[in-house]
């Protein structure tokens, strides 16, 4: 049967290193220098294991011959980059649950952080729109090592502030350069699998729907599947190709590569700190996208659209009704940055998220406890 890929269509649903076992958790994750790094599980969240990432020079961006390629992929240039641990998986829905598990005891307790404790504070997720959403999920599934995903940038950010706070070690999205370092693994290919199949390494449009037709997006039958269910890249890393994309964070500029042109930038240097709420950037490609738009070079711009259906007024900053494509990974630097830096990687980038947060009385802002 013939399915209408989600890039092309609006939804009408209602609303260098091996890879290794991981350890159970333990010191490795409080290394000091890189020949200490080891792989580790974190305390909080089931699925939360990281593996190290050696620091390196890489080329950044796609070569003029690269099939599928894109313009904005370019012009390459070479990026320096410090040692960091990643995710091992993409966060999951189990792990984000948790997050979203302070609202409601913290809203009816009144446990709202004083202003003069902000920067300290989180910001927890409102609830989801179950009627518009759980159609979706139950579709494409939900607890059990599902991606998360239909979640702004920001949420993603405020998670890795969460989980900041509960470890007292320092988690984030990545940079784009440091994505894009990781996907490739050490190769300079389009995919870092070279010549093996892509369907054994990447969920993407042509192998994302489901035999069963009550499963996967209602109007698709397709959909993301449990991470790891396809093969690790040469670093340890699943799903770094397709199954959701994955929010880095950068703002999205078609012509931000012109600008290094010919240089080597250290990855820090190579951000472009967002100023907009949209376009900000997603890598990696996802279930409904083609394989082109799954290389590790390629970039997905967010779109004011995925938000299209939500009916109020400001529009959320948490949850969107149409980007069930779009999750996100975590990485943990070796070199913890200070508190003001820590501040800029988490908190929102925009006065218009900075204002709903401050005026609307669904947000909750509160201190978190190191578990």
């Amino acid at each position: 049967m013939f399915r209408c890929p989600m890039h092309v269509r609006s939804f009408l649903a209602l609303p260098l290193l091996a890879a290794m076992a991981m350890p159970a958790f333990a010191a490795d994750g409080d290394a000091k220098t890189a020949a200490e790094m080891k792989p580790y599980k974190e305390a909080v969240g089931k699925f939360q294991e990281f593996v190290p990432i050696a620091g390196g020079k890489f080329t950044m961006g796609s070569p003029a011959g690269e099939a599928g390629r894109s313009a904005d992929e370019g012009p390459q240039f070479d990026v320096e980059v410090e040692p960091f641990w990643m995710g091992k998986f993409e966060v999951t829905w189990d792990d984000y649950q948790l997050f979203r598990d302070e609202y409601p005891d913290r809203k009816k307790n009144n446990q709202i952080a004083p202003k003069d404790k902000y920067n300290d504070a989180v910001s927890i997720p409102t609830p989801l729109w179950e009627q518009d959403s759980q159609p979706i999920l139950k579709g494409m599934g939900q607890l059990g090592g599902y991606p998360v995903a239909d979640i702004s940038q920001f949420a993603a950010k405020q998670f890795s502030k969460w989980i900041s706070k509960k470890t007292g070690r320092f988690y984030r999205l990545p940079t784009e350069a440091e994505w894009e370092y990781a996907a490739r693994a050490g190769t300079k290919t389009a995919y870092n699998f070279g010549a093996a199949k892509l369907d054994d390494n990447a969920l993407y449009f042509d192998n994302s729907a489901y035999d069963d037709p009550a499963k996967g997006h209602p109007p698709t039958g397709s959909g993301y599947r449990v991470v790891g269910s396809k093969k690790a890249n040469p670093w340890g890393l699943h799903d770094m190709h397709g199954n959701v994309a994955e929010w880095v964070v950068d703002g999205y500029d078609a012509k931000w590569y012109e600008k290094f042109a010919g240089k080597t930038v250290k990855a820090k240097d190579a951000v472009n700190w967002p100023r907009e709420i949209f376009p900000t950037v997603a890598r990696g490609g996802h279930w409904d996208a083609p394989p082109e738009q799954c290389r590790s070079a390629s970039r997905l711009a967010s779109d004011k659209k995925w938000q299209h259906r939500d009916p109020q007024l400001p529009k959320s900053v948490w949850w969107y009704t149409d980007a069930f494509h779009v999750g996100f990974r975590l990485v943990r630097p070796l070199i913890e940055p200070s508190e003001e830096e820590k501040l800029k990687y988490w908190e929102p980038h925009t006065d218009d998220i900075k204002g709903v947060l401050e005026r609307s009385d669904k947000e909750l802002r509160a201190l978190i406890e190191k578990k």
